[in-house]
């Protein structure tokens, strides 16, 4: 003989309307937030020109030391005494600018020191050594 459950069994209820709510919420601040990041030139107007205005992004120069030891300033191979010279040029230019120095794994150590030497003795205060992640 089989028994009656006395109580009847719920099922679980989803509740939609808080997820709703919770995706429109992401879709509202991901719409406010691409607005900041996209140029907005809704209007076309001429802007004036200032002497102490900046630009909005550091401008990235590369610097790279093959194994072979050349150097390469944008992609322009440069002898090691123009290094500075180079850096300088480009800091009377623009002065917030970040120099990247990319140098190959076999370049010879003494070479990449050199060259970040040179770079900061032509000012620049802002270099970056670039890496690769390493594969965990």
């Amino acid at each position: 003989m089989k028994l009656r459950n006395l109580r009847p069994e719920r099922q679980p209820k989803l509740m939609i309307i808080p997820m709703i709510d919770i995706i429109f919420f992401l879709l509202v601040f991901f719409i406010m937030s691409t607005l900041y990041m996209v140029d907005q030139q809704t209007i076309p107007v001429n802007l004036p020109q200032a002497a102490s205005a900046q630009s909005e992004k550091p401008r990235n120069v590369a610097v790279a030391v093959t194994k072979e030891g050349r150097v390469l300033f944008e992609q322009e191979e440069i002898p090691l005494e123009l290094v500075e010279k180079r850096v300088q040029i480009e800091l009377n230019k623009q002065n917030d600018i970040v120099f990247i120095l990319r140098s190959d794994k076999q370049a010879e150590y003494g070479k990449v020191i050199a060259v970040l030497d040179e770079m900061k003795l032509a000012g620049a205060h802002r270099v970056a050594i670039a890496t690769e992640r390493k594969d965990q």
